[in-house]
C-alpha cells in the first residue's frame, strides 16, 4: 500500500477512535472527523462511503485479528475452549473493543465473530449440521461476550476462569 494512503488511513482511524471514545457513532459527522484527521472530505470519501462504512471496516479488521488467533481445528475438537480463547483475545483488545463496539454497535462483535467462526468451520468441511452444536456455539460466543463485557472490571484470571468453567460444563453435557 502507498505510504501516503497508509498515513491517511491511520490518521482517519486515530481521529475516529478519538471521536468514538467521546460520542456515539450516530453523532459523528464526516466534517468533524476530517477536521480532526486534518484531511479534506474528498479524501475521506475516496476511502469510505460514510461514517458507518468506516466503522464497519474497523469492526471487520478487529474481528479478523481476533479470528486469526482462533485455531479452527481446536474449536471443532474442543469447543469448550472457545469462550476462554475469546476472553483472552477480548482482554488483549479491551480498550479498542469497548470504544468501537459501544452503544448501538455493542451486538456487532459477537455477531461478526460467530459468523466468522461458522464460515471457518464450514471451510474446514465440518459443516454445522448438528443443530445442538450450533446452538451451543452461538451461546458460547454471545453469552461469553456479554458475560465478558459486563464483568471486564473483575480480575482477568477470575473472569476467564469462570467463563471457561461454564463452557466446559455446557459442552460436557453434550458429550
Amino acid at each position: 500500500m502507498d505510504k501516503r494512503i497508509e498515513k491517511t488511513k491511520h490518521g482517519i482511524f486515530n481521529a475516529f477512535i478519538e471521536l468514538r471514545s467521546m460520542k456515539p457513532l450516530e453523532r459523528i459527522c464526516v466534517k468533524e472527523l476530517c477536521d480532526n484527521a486534518n484531511i479534506n472530505k474528498s479524501t475521506f470519501y475516496a476511502h469510505y462511503r460514510d461514517i458507518y462504512d468506516l466503522s464497519d471496516k474497523i469492526e471487520n479488521e478487529i474481528t479478523t485479528q481476533i479470528m486469526s488467533e482462533i485455531d479452527i481445528n481446536d474449536l471443532i475438537n474442543r469447543p469448550e475452549n472457545l469462550p476462554k480463547q475469546l476472553a483472552v483475545l477480548y482482554t488483549s483488545k479491551q480498550s479498542l473493543i469497548s470504544t468501537i463496539f459501544s452503544g448501538s454497535r455493542t451486538q456487532e462483535l459477537p455477531k461478526k465473530v460467530l459468523n466468522a467462526i461458522i464460515e471457518r468451520v464450514n471451510e474446514a468441511h465440518f459443516y454445522l449440521a448438528d443443530k445442538k452444536f450450533k446452538i451451543m456455539l452461538t451461546y458460547s460466543v454471545y453469552g461469553g461476550y456479554y458475560a465478558f463485557n459486563e464483568n471486564c472490571n473483575y480480575p482477568e484470571q477470575l473472569l476467564i476462569g469462570t467463563l471457561s468453567e461454564i463452557s466446559e460444563r455446557l459442552f460436557l453435557v453434550q458429550k
